[in-house]
């Protein structure tokens, strides 16, 4: 990679499927290397005003992915920051688009059953109400190739998240 990909490249993006550790490794991992740690959906629900699962209810899944992709934008505009993005940021083509060319994308996966193991019992999971093991396979199954474009990917399912944090500054390319 040339210097001037790399400048590109100046946050590390964690993306994956809901339960699989985006905000807990991406806080342990803003704490080493002294970088911001953003969470998007903590800042749709600030732009918004709203909880994630108020946007659902009261404006639907549509308008919840235009904020996402206002925030993610407006965030990306930043350097030196850990992004954890909501696990579905990754179904619309300009995020993906955006998160390659802003930073260095880090897929986290799990098992199917740690991943209901880890939410069933999240009321803040819109995407999860009725049967949550039922909805996690549906999700997964609809989703199965969308984490694909990251620059690496790791399955957290048996590591902690320290272990996580020091694999992915490991294969650091930021």
């Amino acid at each position: 990679m040339n210097p001037e990909e790399i400048s590109k490249k100046r946050n590390i993006i964690l993306i994956g499927f809901m339960g699989t550790g985006k905000s807990s490794v991406g806080c342990k991992l803003a704490e080493k290397l002294g970088w911001t740690f953003v969470d998007t959906d903590a800042l749709i629900e600030r732009k918004e005003s709203l909880t994630i699962p108020e946007i659902f209810a009261l404006h639907g899944e549509s308008r919840f992915r235009e904020t996402e992709h206002e925030v993610l934008h407006e965030a990306l505009r930043q350097s030196s920051q850990i992004i954890a993005t909501g696990g579905g940021a990754v179904l619309r083509r300009e995020n993906r688009e955006l998160m390659l060319e802003r930073g260095w994308v880090v897929a986290l996966t799990a098992a199917q059953d740690i991943i209901v193991r880890r939410v069933e019992q999240d009321p803040a999971r819109p995407l999860l109400q009725g049967n949550a093991r039922q909805r996690v396979a549906e999700l997964m199954e609809r989703r199965k190739d969308a984490y694909g474009f990251a620059d690496v990917t790791i399955d957290t399912t048996d590591l902690t998240v320290e272990a996580i944090a020091e694999l992915i500054l490991a294969r650091r390319q930021v």
